[in-house]
């Protein structure tokens, strides 16, 4: 009876220390945190595409014999520029000069048929009216003269189609510029029309840049283009090279591919380049960079500040004015530098998280910290811990 006694007492006191011990202790509250965003703004942005390039010759023309026959001199060095005209290649001319000389032979001697079978119509034309031959005599000597009329007709294309072929023995240079590597050398036998080239001449001034841009990418351009502060851009052209050194001279974008490559999803636009040193090859790969639209109102944030969902859509956490996170969806353009361009989603004024946004989730009460980024996007400028009162009314 007394142990029990005890053991009751025992249990009255620890339970009189834990109330005391609850009693003492702080009372817990749950803390806000702070969170980095700027204000959003609008400002003046030229819209510049980067695209993967390549060099192309702004005129080819494959050098190819249009006669058969040895080659007897080759006119040339490799590499040097051409003017259009210049003889190039000389084929033996022997075979196509026989031929010439022969049609001229036969073209004289259809002239001198034609001027017998003339004289002889006439002669049966006066004889036909004094009936001193019959009727069918004189019909044979106009048909004659007609047939001789008309041989003429055939020698003199005959012999054109020889003079022709004559020419062809000197290959010349169809266009100016710089010519490439012979494929024969004096002896060679050479075919009309053969599938191999003799050489090739590139005009390399002015040269074109041949760039790749995704449908998707012109959509979204096309799209932001109905804009009212949107104006067209003034389509220049500027290159970085293979090295990552700047090319010195501007282009200028001449078209634009009217499909779409199927097997790439891609679209093709042309820029034109001077290229008076010669820098720029044929099958050099290059970067472009188009100017297509200059936005007087555009929207730039830092990257940081915007997410993407695992299907690539984009979203942003806005801070209300009462100071609580919104999750709001955004559409973007493309990167510039660590900024995206934003084409919707956001307006000027609002208040864009950009630090801090693994601590809260939409409709967390936060407090606000306004920083500032550079003209690159990155944030240079955190201000202290804003006050309640000072958060309410947006920060400092």
């Amino acid at each position: 009876m007394k142990f029990s006694r005890g053991i009751g007492g025992l249990v009255l006191i620890t339970a009189l220390l834990s109330g005391c011990q609850q009693d003492s202790a702080p009372t817990r509250s749950t803390s806000v945190p702070a969170v980095s965003y700027i204000n959003v703004t609008a400002t003046t942005h030229k819209i510049d595409t980067k695209m993967q390039a390549r060099v192309v010759a702004s005129q080819m023309a494959e050098v190819r014999p249009q006669v058969s026959g040895i080659i007897q001199q080759r006119q040339f060095k490799e590499g040097s520029l051409v003017e259009q005209g210049q003889l190039l290649y000389q084929i033996d001319p022997a075979t196509f000069q026989s031929a010439y000389n022969e049609a001229k032979a036969n073209l004289n001697s259809a002239k001198a048929t034609l001027q017998t079978a003339k004289l002889k119509d006439q002669r049966y034309a006066k004889l036909i009216k004094l009936q001193g031959i019959s009727q069918q005599d004189a019909d044979d000597a106009h048909a004659t003269y007609l047939e001789a009329k008309a041989n003429i007709e055939k020698y003199q294309a005959a012999l054109e189609t020889a003079a022709i072929n004559l020419e062809y023995t000197q290959v010349k240079a169809a266009i100016s510029g710089h010519i490439g590597i012979s494929s024969v050398t004096k002896g060679a036998l050479v075919t009309a029309q053969q599938a191999s080239a003799l050489a090739t001449i590139r005009t390399l001034d002015p040269i074109y840049v041949d760039m790749t841009k995704s449908s998707t990418e012109l959509l979204k351009l096309r799209q932001l283009m109905r804009k009212d502060e949107l104006k067209q851009g003034n389509a220049s052209v500027t290159l970085t090279l293979e090295d990552g050194s700047e090319y010195d001279h501007q282009g200028q974008l001449k078209m634009q591919e009217v499909s779409v490559d199927a097997s790439t999803g891609t679209v093709t636009l042309r820029a034109a380049f001077p290229n008076p040193d010669g820098l720029l090859l044929p099958g050099m790969f290059v970067r472009a960079q188009v100017n297509e639209a200059i936005d007087e109102n555009a929207i730039l944030v830092p990257q940081q500040g915007i997410y993407h969902n695992a299907d690539g859509t984009a979203y942003a956490y806005v801070i209300s004015d009462d100071n609580h996170v919104e999750k709001r969806t955004v559409e973007t353009v493309n990167a510039v530098d660590n900024r995206w361009l934003i084409a919707s989603g956001l307006s000027v004024n609002d208040k864009l998280l950009v630090e801090g946004s693994g601590k809260v989730r939409p409709g967390s009460e936060v407090k606000l910290v306004r920083v500032e980024m550079n003209g690159n996007g990155a944030v240079v400028t955190v201000a202290q811990p804003a006050t309640d009162a000072s958060a309410t009314q947006g920060g400092v």
